[in-house]
């Protein structure tokens, strides 16, 4: 009988949630590991931990430590450098490794969407005429659209940021997800948005303003997901928990 599986989890996203309770519930060894960047991070019902790892080896050295035998990276699909270091670390350790993420969004009919491929090329496609254009980037990347002054921005973050955005006009809404197409229909309708830029993050949890701004007619600028190394991708819970070697429990899934 093979040993009982030892989980890392790198979270801090709905799936994440999701699956740190599917753990649990069957009473797998397992750690949620924060990056840090929230400053109020969610409850558990698995040990956390916050906080970096050092690159790589950092990564590799801690799941040696620990004895960890399965690491499942649950992380922001955009979270490029710390998905790629998971592959690359896991190898090193000799730990069986899976991606829990979403299926990209694709758009509909009635979408107007224009594609780029990353920040810098959404940066270059606002150039003109001023406009009103909601980022729903999260606060990592806004201070790159200070080349394009001329526009107003709406922001909405997860946490009151600890200095004003370098950005000469915007507006802040701090609210957490997941969020609702009546109450992003009005927010857009509320802000006289004109344009959406956002991240192809998939998923039901950030998909709201999508749809509201399908129903507004507004076009959206969707940032491409970054390219990363061949993994084994899962898309479910119960996925995650047949690859651990667990009969996953019936009924309807949560948050994925």
């Amino acid at each position: 009988m093979s040993a009982k599986p030892h989980v890392l989890l790198l979270g801090g996203t709905t799936e994440a949630n999701a699956l740190a309770q599917a753990l649990a519930e069957h009473d797998i060894d397992a750690t949620y590991s924060y990056a840090g960047r929230t400053g109020s991070p969610r409850p558990q019902p698995i040990a956390v931990r916050v906080g970096g790892f050092g690159g790589v080896e950092g990564l590799a050295a801690y799941l040696r430590r620990n004895r960890i035998t399965h690491l499942v990276d649950a992380t922001h699909p955009f979270a490029a450098t710390m998905s790629a270091n998971a592959v690359t670390a896991a190898a090193l350790a000799g730990v069986a490794h899976a991606a829990f993420t979403r299926p990209a969004w694709q758009p509909e009919v009635a979408d107007r969407w224009t594609r780029v491929a990353d920040i810098a090329a959404a940066v270059d496609a606002l150039a003109g005429p001023s406009r009103r254009v909601m980022l729903a980037l999260g606060r990592m990347h806004v201070d790159a659209f200070a080349d394009r002054p001329q526009h107003h921005y709406l922001l909405r973050f997860v946490d009151a940021p600890d200095s004003p955005p370098n950005l000469p006009q915007f507006s802040l809404v701090v609210d957490r997800g997941p969020f609702g197409v009546d109450a992003d229909r009005e927010l857009l309708r509320h802000h006289a948005i004109d344009l959406v830029v956002c991240k192809n993050a998939g998923g039901t949890g950030a998909s709201a303003k999508l749809i509201a701004a399908r129903q507004l007619g507004l076009p959206v600028l969707m940032i491409d997901r970054p390219v990363l190394p061949h993994r084994l991708e899962l898309h479910g819970s119960q996925d995650v928990l047949r690859w651990l070697g667990h009969e996953a429990s019936s009924g309807t899934e949560r948050g994925v």
